[in-house]
């Protein structure tokens, strides 16, 4: 039995007990509402400090996905937690390789020249699967010979996704409470890039050469813009040559709290 599961099963059967003993009368006076969130809150601590005083290993998985035939790729990642880190670097014959700690779900299927790949943690409920301690880190190599499609759903963690040398046509990412670093194409033509984040700290970097026209949308965020390659005009930011440019992207960013930065 994974010691998380006996941990908060433990939990759970002693405000269990406690509520039983409660509707039976045999608690006197004593708020039994007023002891659950502070058990929960002492179980949580004690869970946390355990494991990062245990330091223990996780399983990783490497994976090596093929072409298949595929001309092109859509590529979908669900990352929890833990530290995310994708670039090229994937050799012939395999459209995608990687390193994944905590295990992995693979789903992939072929339509027509298309290979849809989505990964994902294994289905299992957070917080009585997951363990501090626990090494969640994913490392994914991709093809850069093969148009893609990206689209990251991530949570509270760590993420770097350069896509410096890979050819893009979509990005989609949605993220929550993180900290993440995006380097869009230097030489993909025209990549549209779209973020949705809550409260995180987002730094964007457009290659040099890469027109960008830009337009956010955030609450108590503090942003910032190189208005020198990308100066404002009207509701947007826009690069002067972007009209004519041969590699350009299309940037989207909606966020609530936190920290946007573009250069």
């Amino acid at each position: 039995m994974r010691r998380s599961a006996l941990l908060w099963g433990s939990i759970l059967l002693i405000i269990g007990i406690a509520l039983l003993l409660d509707n039976l009368g045999l608690l006197g006076d004593i708020n039994i509402w007023g002891l659950i969130w502070p058990l929960a809150l002492v179980g949580l601590g004690a869970w946390i400090l355990w494991g990062n005083l245990l330091h223990r290993s996780s399983p990783s998985e490497q994976i090596n996905i093929p072409f298949e035939g595929a001309q092109q790729a859509r590529l979908r990642v669900q990352h929890g937690a833990g530290r995310l880190r994708l670039s090229s670097g994937a050799s012939r014959p395999n459209l995608l390789e990687g390193d994944f700690g905590g295990g992995l779900d693979v789903n992939k299927e072929l339509h027509g020249d298309t290979l849809q790949v989505k990964l994902s943690l294994p289905g299992q409920f957070f917080p009585f699967s997951w363990f501090p301690g626990d090494s969640l880190d994913w490392s994914i190599r991709v093809n850069k010979d093969i148009p893609f499609s990206l689209v990251f759903e991530t949570g509270a963690g760590e993420t770097r996704l350069d896509l410096t040398d890979l050819v893009v046509r979509e990005v989609s990412l949605i993220t929550g409470a993180s900290s993440t670093a995006l380097i869009l194409p230097a030489n993909a033509g025209f990549t549209q890039v779209k973020v949705e984040s809550g409260a995180a700290s987002i730094d964007i970097r457009i290659p040099t050469g890469v027109a960008a026209r830009i337009r956010t949308s955030s609450g108590l965020s503090s942003l910032s813009v190189d208005k020198e390659r990308f100066p404002r005009v009207g509701g947007v930011y826009l690069s002067p040559d972007y009209d004519a440019a041969p590699n350009k992207v299309e940037l989207t960013v909606q966020m609530g709290v936190g920290s946007l930065s573009i250069r």
